[in-house]
């Protein structure tokens, strides 16, 4: 049996392949300044400036939409904790060090717009919002420490593996909620971040794919370790479980979404289940993951059973208090 390569071999095996992704992505990108996204004019000073504090009535976006939108907001707000994860475990030399720092200063653009479109068009509470960003940063993202689910990353493999599926996810997220929104400029503003998630994923995704072409059952570990522990990173914010009922009932972000438009898509893209250089250990963990996408489906049907009730219940209650209210008007 051969010996598992180890980090700082996978880095150098890897190197040439960063750097050849970490150009493409440079050829690919498009620059954007967020301020370009946000209707300033809408905007008006708040108290402290002898303006008005914010009034719940003036949020003009749908409860799923809000939720959603702060949701995606404090996730990107964890980025300093996200740059510390991925430079301890690529590298900030050479063409690594170029796109962890290039990733990085992308990233941070999702967080000023979001946070600068809520604030200007008055679509959540401003000092709730403080409170949640200072909770969610002095929480950090520690995935294995501080009782924060029970995955660690433990390998370059690890690392790189999850980011593939939870970029896509995090692309996902911001186009559905752009949709939800039903507000032309913040559709345009998520639109624009979910093009960024998405360049960000395929690098992740094909360094990914090198890495199972080199060493294909030390990789497929990775890969089945992640899928079976996956977690968002935003599920250290507080309250995360009801907020995410919420985005899943909406239809923002929900199992069937998980499982049909982020996990096959990579393992189809990685040909996992056509692949015919796993032996061993790995070819078992390759037919465990064939079990797990099973499992992924049954979650699939029995949450739409469970939304489907849930929503019969509500229209019913919302056709009793309409029946009670027109009757009161007579």
């Amino acid at each position: 049996m051969s010996k598992d390569l180890t980090d700082l071999q996978l880095l150098r095996e890897l190197e040439p392949v960063a750097e050849a992704l970490t150009n493409r992505h440079m050829s690919m990108m498009k620059e954007w300044n967020p301020h370009d996204y946000i209707p300033w004019s809408d905007g008006k000073n708040y108290y402290a400036l002898g303006g008005q504090d914010w009034d719940p009535d003036q949020a003009k976006l749908s409860e799923v939409a809000r939720v959603a939108m702060v949701q995606n907001l404090l996730t990107e707000d964890n980025l300093p904790a996200y740059h510390r994860e991925i430079a301890m475990n690529f590298s900030l030399d050479g063409p690594w060090g170029y796109w962890v720092n290039r990733w990085t200063a992308e990233e941070n653009r999702h967080g000023i717009s979001i946070r600068d479109y809520l604030v200007v068009t008055r679509n959540c509470d401003p000092v709730e919002l403080e409170e949640l960003r200072m909770e969610q940063m002095t929480r950090g993202f520690s995935p294995g420490q501080n009782q924060q689910g029970d995955l660690f990353a433990e390998s370059l493999f690890d690392s790189v593996m999850y980011v593939s599926f939870q970029e896509l996810a995090t692309r996902v997220s911001h186009r559905n909620t752009g949709k939800e929104c039903n507000e032309p400029v913040a559709e345009q503003l998520l639109a624009r971040i979910s093009n960024d998630e998405n360049l960000h994923m395929i690098f992740y995704r094909d360094v990914s794919a090198a890495g199972l072409d080199i060493a294909p059952n030390q990789a497929i570990k990775s890969v089945h370790r992640i899928l079976h522990n996956f977690k968002m990173p935003g599920y250290t914010v507080p309250e995360f479980r009801r907020k995410a009922v919420i985005i899943a009932v909406g239809g923002v972000y929900d199992p069937r979404i998980h499982l049909d438009d982020v996990v096959m898509p990579v393992l189809k893209k990685w040909r996992i289940f056509e692949r015919d250089d796993f032996s061993g250990e790995g070819a078992r963990l390759r037919d465990e993951l064939g079990k797990l996408v099973e499992d992924l489906e049954e979650t699939c049907v029995k949450f739409e059973d469970a939304k489907a009730r849930r929503l019969e219940r509500e229209a019913k209650m919302a056709d009793k208090k309409n029946a009670v209210l027109a009757g009161a008007s007579t």
